[in-house]
């Protein structure tokens, strides 16, 4: 078993954004790709951004046991973790780097262990959250509501989580996320 490191963070926080700028700055980081049931948003991609699977075919792959973890984000919408992808990373050497759900990475916390760092990024405000998920341009204003309330729980888990990251300037979380993973990987 080699290391993860999994950042969660409510909708809209940022998490995506630092995920990709840790990704360049570490080479031995690899993005675990999430499966999930909802169709593609905007320009993602399947096998890149998500591996997007019908309904039936996610029940299936979680009947075979093909998931390390995975849950029902929302309703109708599940999201997991591939044991493929895990398997993948870890033949290269790589360490794990998931981008998932709050409830996503204290699951994987759980299994993962110490092996595991589990990072959250805080919005600095639900305000602040509210106006960065409409501008992302991708969601409807009902859309925007449920994320917002929904985060108001997720923040509530955060202290259990090894480290809370504000993310208020970018690049201040991004240099706060690379210390902390730079303490880690040591």
């Amino acid at each position: 078993m080699g290391q993860v490191i999994i950042f969660s963070a409510p909708s809209g926080s940022g998490k995506t954004t630092i995920v990709h700028e840790l990704l360049r700055r570490f080479p031995r980081f690899e993005f675990s790709v999430s499966a999930t049931c909802r169709a593609p948003r905007g320009a993602e991609r399947d096998g890149v951004d998500y591996h997007f699977l019908t309904p039936d075919e996610f029940r299936e792959a979680v009947r075979a046991d093909h998931f390390v973890e995975w849950e029902e984000v929302y309703a109708g919408c599940c999201y997991g973790t591939l044991r493929s992808e895990v398997e993948r990373i870890w033949a290269k050497g790589n360490v794990i780097l998931f981008d998932v759900d709050v409830v996503g990475g204290l699951n994987l916390k759980r299994i993962f262990g110490d092996e595991a760092l589990a990072v959250f990024i805080m919005p600095p405000s639900v305000e602040e959250l509210r106006r960065r998920l409409a501008g992302r341009g991708t969601d409807d204003p009902e859309v925007i509501e449920r994320r917002v309330a929904k985060a108001a729980s997720e923040i509530a888990r955060a202290p259990e989580f090894d480290h809370v990251v504000v993310n208020d300037r970018l690049e201040d979380a991004i240099r706060e996320t690379t210390d902390i993973l730079n303490r880690f990987i040591r």
